[in-house]
């Protein structure tokens, strides 16, 4: 069970504080489940949670190596990588994933907090546990794009990938991912709304989404990106935690002709080698096109 600056622990998913005794432990994990179970007209999605939470902490043994890691958990920011000897040649990136978010994360908290804070404090789980919500998110979403960054990279010298890209006046309408390769020119966004999500006409849907509506603001950067370097994409992708989501790949239908796919993180780098079905094959000499355009016009906000 992934927790992110968002998520509900194992013991908030159960209902009880994380110095319940083992009985209150078993009795909440009782309650919870016929609370939550379809038969009896709870929602399936968190009937599936409470059984993941149980399994965690469900044991002595279980929960002490889940209090453990919840104490060692490390949203920090992320340390440059270094080539790695002996591994073939890793994809051609542009951007820094997830360096927007940070900086927007760092400014919230430290007027949230009313003075100047170091990196060590500001990332501590029990600071980012009491931030204010924006901020939580802030960070979330940064960890996700950077989550995401290292399986792009992962995917070889075929690929290129540009990150936190300018698609707007405004920084945050910014595209997180453009990916090119050899199925063609994809933007995806990364999200962690830190609950499971459902989808209703062709957009993602559920308490923890707030209003918000991901695959459209998706897609209206990608068009703007489009417009400005004059590409066209083959899809979009939304990268969600895999606990979020039921299936792996999720395909939403098309909008304007571009594919729409929700993926869960592990299922990425598949669905890029592959393509999302229905989306537009691109040759070689516009691959090389594209490629140069976006070299030549694309703006990422953090180098």
């Amino acid at each position: 069970m992934f927790e992110g600056p968002l998520s509900a622990s194992a013991y908030e998913v159960l209902g009880v504080a994380a110095s319940a005794s083992d009985d209150e432990l078993r009795r909440a994990y009782r309650l919870r489940l016929r609370q939550t179970h379809p038969d009896t007209g709870g929602d399936a999605a968190l009937f599936i949670r409470v059984q993941r939470a149980w399994e965690h902490i469900g044991t002595p043994g279980e929960r002490a190596a889940y209090d453990r890691g919840r104490e060692d958990v490390s949203w920090g920011a992320p340390a440059a990588s270094a080539p790695r000897a002996g591994t073939r040649p890793r994809t051609k990136t542009y951007g820094q994933a997830g360096g927007w978010r940070r900086l927007r994360y760092l400014q919230l908290m430290s007027e949230h907090l009313g003075r100047t804070v170091t990196a060590r404090e500001i990332y501590d789980p029990a600071v980012v546990r009491e931030a204010p919500w924006e901020a939580r998110r802030m960070l979330a979403d940064a960890l996700a794009e950077e989550s995401t960054a290292a399986a792009i990279a992962d995917l070889g010298i075929g690929f290129t990938a540009w990150n936190d890209v300018v698609a707007g006046a405004d920084a945050a309408q910014k595209l997180d991912h453009a990916v090119l390769g050899p199925t063609g020119l994809y933007g995806l966004a990364s999200e962690d709304f830190g609950d499971a999500v459902r989808f209703r006409q062709g957009e993602v849907i559920g308490p923890s989404v707030d209003g918000s509506t991901p695959v459209a603001d998706l897609l209206s950067r990608i068009r703007s990106l489009s417009r400005a370097a004059r590409v066209r994409f083959a899809g979009a992708i939304l990268i969600l935690p895999d606990d979020d989501l039921d299936e792996a790949v999720t395909v939403l239908g098309a909008v304007r002709g571009v594919p729409v796919a929700v993926v869960r993180r592990s299922a990425l780098r598949p669905v890029l080698r592959s393509g999302i079905p229905g989306a537009r094959a691109m040759g070689v000499t516009e691959a090389f096109d594209v490629r140069t355009r976006l070299t030549q016009t694309a703006r990422v906000l953090v180098p």
